[in-house]
């Protein structure tokens, strides 16, 4: 089979596989196991199985996938909600970030050589992480400190630079800010209350009054129970809320945002990309959401932290491959504690 083309087995002719063959993959035959779907739907869709194990096109690396992140991003595209990004054809192997061993390079690929531990992050287009192997374009392949376990490293690509790119680009996070973190223990909010800290911002995270003490030792200094207190009601006033998870709108915090202040959100609903435009020329107090770019800058900044004792990957749940079913569905109930991953191999 040559380079590009289609697999023979018409059975893999959807996004996934059409998304491997774009920068060059084929495939060589059944050889690995794969979470897979063969329609959007709840969680009786996914599936693991058999799947062909691609080849790297010449500017891909192959990887021995170690670990992959569950986000919510991956039952939103298992369930249909993503598939104006995802398409209509099928199968599809699930999964957008993951970390492992370099396996085959592709003939182009300069940066990397067979065994070198790396972070992959295929996005939500291409997918395919969920899976023993995976190939991913060179400039979204990055390297990774041998002092990083492979279950935390899979975290960083979206999570933990959603987390840092939403502070410190978006918002410009600087000393003294206050900032509160709607969704402080979840797998984002993790990330971003340590974040803040790291950059001398004194900061309020909102999350269950059970996940109070985890957010506390993260960084936080006070604590909001959503259940018992609305902090849009809230008498302070933020330089920056930023909602990790999306629950509360930039009508609902204007008010508790400083003359200057800034909300950010992690999905770009129209709602917030109207307050996004409208802001821009008609109020002080802005609105953004942001759209995680991974680099390699900046992965090397997190992973920096985390060698340095700074910065914690907080892991809830480490799920087999074998038991991905189980691992989304606990990621659907938004009660994650930090990040859920799914350990290959």
């Amino acid at each position: 089979m040559r380079v590009g083309h289609a697999p023979q087995d018409e059975r893999w002719g959807g996004d996934s596989s059409r998304a491997l063959c774009e920068a060059g993959s084929a495939y060589r035959g059944p050889e690995m196991k794969a979470v897979v779907i063969d329609r959007y739907g709840g969680n009786e869709v996914a599936e693991v199985r058999d799947a062909p194990r691609p080849t790297p096109g010449p500017q891909e690396v192959l990887l021995r996938v170690r670990a992959a992140a569950v986000n919510p991003v991956d039952w939103k595209i298992r369930s249909g909600m993503l598939k104006i990004f995802t398409g209509r054809s099928f199968p599809k192997i699930l999964g957008s970030e993951c970390a492992g061993e370099v396996a085959e390079t592709g003939a182009g690929v300069t940066r990397f050589q067979k065994g070198d531990r790396v972070i992959g992050y295929p996005g939500i287009k291409r997918l395919g992480a969920f899976a023993e192997y995976v190939c991913v374009p060179e400039q979204s392949t990055f390297s990774l400190p041998a002092s990083i376990p492979f279950e935390q490293a899979a975290t960083l690509p979206i999570a933990g630079l959603t987390a840092l790119q939403a502070l410190r680009n978006l918002g410009r996070i600087a000393a003294g800010h206050e900032v509160l973190i709607n969704g402080a223990s979840g797998g984002v909010g993790t990330f971003a209350v340590q974040i803040a800290r790291i950059f001398g911002a004194r900061v309020t995270a909102v999350c269950s009054a059970a996940n109070a003490e985890l957010v506390r030792e993260l960084g936080a200094g006070r604590v909001i129970d959503y259940r018992r207190e609305d902090f849009t009601q809230d008498a302070d006033r933020y330089d920056l809320i930023f909602d990790a998870v999306s629950k509360r709108s930039f009508a609902e915090c204007k008010g508790v945002l400083a003359p200057h202040g800034l909300y950010i959100a992690t999905l770009p609903t129209p709602a917030v990309l109207l307050h996004q435009y409208l802001t821009g020329f008609l109020s002080r107090k802005k609105a953004r959401a942001i759209m995680v770019r991974p680099n390699a800058g900046d992965l090397a900044w997190l992973t920096g932290q985390i060698a340095a004792g700074r910065l914690r990957v907080v892991l809830d749940r480490v799920y087999p491959l074998d038991a991905a079913r189980e691992a989304l569905a606990y990621s659907e109930t938004g009660k994650a504690r930090g990040k859920v991953v799914l350990r290959v191999g």
